[in-house]
């Protein structure tokens, strides 16, 4: 079956190169033809597992099919199916600038998020840009809801990063972007997000300043995640134990949304008395024994401006649970 289409598409190849031959009689070369003979031998090439001269064969349809900006994009997928991503990366990217060029941002968006989903496993800070630009475009074209599911992914993948200022910087933006469309729900949960990277960060201030902020939010004020936060930045400022550990073991917090069942089937919640790093290392996701070796190993100084002898936390673990945004 292989060989079947292999041959198949060496006789497509064929008759684009009879294409653009000239003559006597044929002055010009027929570009169509050829660029339609060489994307039907890229899809026998695709067939027949051969992703290398089927990438080949795309690019000569590009070539020669200058309006089709997608054969590109296919260029890259067999990349893809080569475990080239740095590769296809590049070729998806090239396809997603023409898509600009052509005057059809959102398949260039789309292009993007479908790339920034495939680098994602091994090359996080490529994702978070890929995934940056097409909410930038979706931005553009005021589509805020597409725009900002975007965001999120890039958030969730700066805090994996330990990238904290800029996921709180991608956070506001978030959360005014989902204000703007008036899904209030939302920005109750990306201020709980926000409060606890600032307080990984060490910032009790900018913790503090997120929850009065959104006090002007409707239906922010009393609400479940309102009285949480404040709870948690009360057991913080007055460095009480076992109020923090009640809050950060609250279904609120312990069972946030995330992404995808797996991660939701794997996540825990660490015991009190285990050991693990200081007070102040906040929830966080942990996919890998790579996470899970860097999260014991941290060490953060604890936010206080009190003498050595003031009382601290016994148990540093009440800080840790999986960070979904």
């Amino acid at each position: 079956m292989a060989a079947q289409k292999i041959n198949e598409a060496h006789e497509h190849i064929a008759k684009a190169e009879k294409c653009l031959k000239t003559s006597l009689t044929k002055w010009k070369p027929d570009f169509d033809s050829a660029a339609s003979e060489y994307a039907k031998a890229a899809v026998c090439f695709k067939n027949a597992k051969q992703y290398e001269q089927a990438k080949d064969a795309y690019l000569k349809e590009a070539e020669y099919h200058t309006e089709n900006k997608t054969a590109i994009e296919q260029a890259g997928m067999m990349m893809k199916e080569q475990k080239k991503m740095p590769e296809a990366i590049q070729y998806i990217e090239k396809a997603c600038m023409m898509y600009m060029e052509n005057g059809t941002p959102d398949t260039a968006a789309m292009a993007l998020d479908r790339a920034g989903k495939l680098i994602e496993p091994i090359n996080l800070e490529k994702a978070v840009d890929l995934y940056q630009k097409a909410a930038g475009v979706f931005e553009n074209e005021d589509r805020l809801r597409q725009a900002v599911e975007l965001l999120g992914k890039a958030s969730r993948l700066l805090v994996r990063l330990k990238r904290l200022d800029e996921a709180a910087v991608a956070l506001q933006k978030e959360k005014n972007m989902y204000k703007e469309i008036e899904n209030f729900p939302m920005c109750f949960k990306k201020t709980t997000a926000q409060v606890l990277i600032h307080l990984h960060r060490g910032d009790y201030v900018a913790a503090d300043k997120c929850v009065r902020e959104s006090y002007s939010l409707p239906g922010y004020s009393g609400s479940e995640d309102c009285v949480a936060m404040e709870t948690l930045l009360q057991g913080y400022d007055e460095q009480d134990e076992d109020q923090v550990y009640r809050v950060c073991n609250s279904p609120l917090l312990k069972y946030m949304d995330n992404d995808e069942a797996e991660e939701r089937r794997r996540r825990r919640l660490p015991h009190k008395g285990e050991p693990v790093g200081h007070l102040h290392l906040l929830k966080r996701r942990m996919t890998t024994r790579e996470d899970c070796a860097s999260l014991h190993s941290c060490r953060v100084p604890p936010l206080t401006t009190k003498t050595p002898s003031v009382k601290t936390f016994k148990n540093p673990d009440v800080w840790l649970f999986d960070l979904s945004l």
